[in-house]
């Protein structure tokens, strides 16, 4: 207990501490975009089907959405800072593995394994930083946390579209995962040389059937979504998806049992009474429902649709990543005099901007990507409105008891709403595709975006109604 206090103290080397946690962060956000720009160039090189390159990105989430919260405790079990090196050595041997596959399905399980390692690399993130900034210098050491998640979005998205485009050394899309090979070594070298240890706490034990029960109800659910069409959508796809709803409906009863042999849950089944808080991770899912389903949908048909390169439909986002950073800078202040009504303005803001994309595709028969990047700061403006203050808007009625388990609740919906908006919306995306025109086809995904999000903002306000 010594070694944190005075670690603590020593305000330099804890602020090199941040930079190299914040380095994971950001390696772990460049790489969730990064592939979106990539991934027509990988369907190409290695015939995979629409499919698989879902299953690329969604498998990937549902790897991490399970197993994040089982990360975190191995965190408390082990020692962060061991986690986390073992976290970061992982995420780059899997991504060594990513860029070496040789086939749709190869590059599947490995994204299924880096997904796994993401889950212990991300949540000792939060957890060093909640230890070493306590005091007044708190509010800064997660304000750089948040600007370096908002810039991870442009970097990715540039990175990407600049690796493909210049294919080092013949190796074309598979640059995009040996990338994260030397910043591993990096970080890891400086986290055994200036990461604190930090002592195992007492009590913390692992709920391991209840995440394999959860990833198996997710797999069974998603999973038909993503290959549904490649089976010309038989009677045994509707029977996993119906399997899969029943193994998670076994999770909840699963982990009561836990809780009543005095095990401890995935999940603190007190929050499942919360009504503001439950309403909140509905709106959660369907807010991500519609977020990196929308950047596959953009990219797939920026690079498919309009023949724009990898490097310029890469370009296209940074604009609107930097007004996504400017937004979450600006919602702080919102928010603390208007409420949680700014999530529901924002919302209101990125349907706007779905509605003048819709437009200028209609109107614009080949759209520029400079016309295409300024239509789209609408929909990041919005966007960067309601996810910045989202979290603790959700978590304000959870207490302080229950935080932690409260966090990871919402950490694995995002990753959920995420996986299950790719595959779904994806899906319906390159059916149309397919059998009509690409246009029709982001139309048809529009039209479910615009829905998703407009579910999203009905809860929120729902939410703001059952708050004390």
């Amino acid at each position: 207990m010594h070694q944190i206090v005075s670690t603590r103290a020593d305000t330099s080397r804890r602020w090199w501490v941040l930079a190299i946690v914040v380095s994971a962060q950001f390696m772990f956000g460049v790489d969730a975009f990064i592939v979106n720009v990539a991934i027509p160039t990988i369907a190409a090189e290695l015939h995979a089907t629409p499919a698989q390159i879902e299953a690329v990105i969604a498998i990937y989430l549902i790897a991490y959405a399970t197993l994040v919260v089982t990360g975190g405790r191995l965190g408390d079990i082990h020692g962060t800072r061991n986690v986390f090196i073992a976290g970061v050595a992982g995420f780059s041997v899997t991504s060594l593995w990513c860029g070496l596959a040789q086939s749709g399905p190869e590059l599947i399980v490995a994204r299924l394994a880096q997904g796994a390692t993401a889950a212990l690399m991300v949540p000792q993130v939060l957890a060093t930083l909640h230890l070493l900034f306590s005091d007044a210098a708190r509010a800064r050491a997660f304000g750089i946390y948040g600007i370096v998640l908002g810039l991870a979005g442009a970097a990715g998205f540039m990175l990407g579209g600049v690796l493909v485009t210049l294919d080092l050394a013949g190796l074309g899309w598979r640059a995009v995962f040996f990338v994260n090979v030397p910043c591993g070594v990096i970080i890891i070298a400086a986290a055994l040389k200036i990461m604190p240890t930090v002592p195992r706490r007492a009590g913390t034990r692992l709920d391991i059937p209840g995440a394999i029960v959860l990833f198996a109800g997710l797999l069974c659910l998603i999973g038909p979504l993503l290959f549904g069409h490649d089976f010309g959508w038989t009677a045994w796809v509707w029977l996993v998806m119906t399997v899969g709803i029943a193994v998670i409906a076994t999770f909840v009863r699963l982990e009561r049992a836990v809780a009543r042999r005095g095990g401890m849950p995935l999940i603190d089944l007190s929050l499942l009474s919360d009504s503001a808080f439950m309403r909140g991770l509905v709106a959660v899912f369907f807010f991500f429902f519609a977020n990196l389903s929308f950047y596959l949908i953009m990219t797939m048909f920026m690079q498919k649709g309009l023949q724009i390169p990898p490097l310029q439909a890469g370009l296209v986002f940074v604009p609107l990543a930097l007004t996504f950073v400017v937004a979450s800078r600006h919602s702080g202040v919102r928010a603390r005099h208007r409420g949680t009504l700014v999530l529901i303005e924002g919302c209101a803001l990125q349907i706007v901007g779905l509605a003048v994309l819709v437009a200028t595709i209609e109107v614009v028969a080949a759209p520029s990507a400079l016309l295409l990047a300024l239509v789209l700061m609408i929909f990041g403006y919005g966007q960067g409105l309601v996810m910045a203050p989202l979290s603790s808007a959700v978590l304000a009625s959870v207490q302080p008891a229950s935080a932690g388990a409260g966090s990871g609740m919402y950490g694995t919906t995002t990753q959920i709403g995420n996986a299950a908006g790719v595959a779904a919306i994806g899906a319906v995306f390159f059916a149309i595709e397919s059998t009509m025109s690409a246009r029709l086809a982001l139309f048809a995904a529009c039209a479910l975006f615009v829905l998703s999000i407009a579910i999203s903002a009905a809860f929120l306000s729902w939410m703001r109604r059952a708050t004390p």
